[in-house]
């Protein structure tokens, strides 16, 4: 286990820090579970290095999933914000048949990581053969109410990932004027009403989480609330709006996609679940940059076999990513908007 500082320590189950607050029999659901087989078991064959990085480890579903269906696993390298998902992890992963190292850090750290488990001679290389990250939140912060993260109940303003760093919402609101709520309520929430609801939100001081929810439906003009009509909560985009700010959900997907692709090894993949079309487009438009020639090449006089192979591809199959099926999301209506995007290293 590596501690939210990133150093190394053993998993033991009788200290505190790492016991989940409550006991929960369905820790959290990893959606497209055999979508996500299907895309990296290719690329932990017998004949691949064998080193998978779950970069959002959650409750361990996905590593669960991929060692049921044959992937071969030689190491498993496991990294969360959230301690209790890390230790719901560690006890579900305990028969796991390779060894398995957590990280209590966030996945932008995966570089810097894998560099030091090099320096320090724990690995030979900092190439791995799969990476899958699942973005957003998790079944268990949602459901677990003093976390702060669901409009459903009232429980403190808190909304961090990692709640042993930083500041929970309730205070960093303070520091937001209107407009600069307004922009983040706007980008991050595309919420139309966003000049309206900061101004109440600030105005209003909110510190539980019912609190911010009733001023948010409070302020909403009609004509929202109506398109919005009775499935979807009217705080459901000021709430995801003020998550993915507090904890730079958007800055740590770049720094994942600008690191996540060179640590593959040739025929490695990496594989990302989003849930909203900021995330989504922001994967979508990093790997059409990394499997497309510069308009520049394209445009010299030179036959096509002669220019150098691009380095990343698409698996056939996956050019518009995997969504969940209609079974799933009738089991599971989280994994509604999921959708699974792949990214192959073809060269050196």
């Amino acid at each position: 286990m590596v501690n939210s500082q990133g150093n190394e320590q053993k998993f033991d189950r009788r200290d505190s820090r790492w016991q989940p607050r409550k006991a929960v029999a369905n820790f959290h659901t990893s959606v497209l579970a055999d979508e996500v087989c299907e895309a990296l078991v290719p690329a932990l064959s017998p004949s691949s290095e064998g080193t998978l990085v779950d970069a959002t480890c959650g409750g361990g579903g996905h590593i669960a999933a991929l060692a049921q269906a044959g992937a071969c696993l030689r190491e498993v390298l496991a990294f969360d914000r959230d301690a209790d998902a890390l230790a719901h992890a560690a006890k579900r992963l305990g028969d796991l048949n390779c060894p398995l190292r957590m990280f209590h850090a966030p996945f932008s750290t995966l570089a810097s990581r894998l560099d030091e488990l090099v320096v320090g001679g724990e690995r030979e290389r900092s190439e791995v053969s799969a990476i899958i990250a699942d973005l957003g939140v998790s079944s268990h912060q949602l459901d677990e109410m003093p976390r702060g993260f669901s409009f459903r109940g009232d429980a403190p303003l808190d909304m961090r990932m990692d709640p042993s760093r930083g500041a929970p919402l309730s205070e960093r609101l303070a520091e937001l004027d209107v407009k600069a709520l307004a922009g983040v309520l706007r980008r991050y929430g595309e919420e139309p009403d966003a000049s309206r609801i900061a101004a109440a939100i600030v105005q209003a001081g909110p510190r539980r989480t019912a609190e911010l929810a009733a001023v948010v439906e409070a302020a909403m003009s009609a004509p929202q609330r109506r398109r919005l009509g009775r499935r979807i909560h009217p705080a459901t985009r000021t709430f995801q709006a003020l998550r993915i700010w507090l904890n730079d959900e958007l800055g740590e997907l770049e720094r994942l996609l600008d690191s996540a692709p060179d640590l593959l090894v040739v025929g490695g993949r990496l594989g990302v679940i989003t849930f909203h079309s900021l995330e989504d487009r922001c994967v979508k438009h990093r790997f059409r940059a990394l499997t497309r020639r510069p308009e520049a090449a394209l445009r010299m006089p030179v036959p096509e076999a002669e220019l150098m192979p691009l380095r990343f591809a698409i698996p056939k199959g996956w050019a518009n990513g995997r969504v969940a099926t209609p079974a799933e999301t009738a089991a599971n209506p989280r994994a509604r908007s999921a959708r699974l995007r792949v990214l192959e290293r073809r060269a050196p």
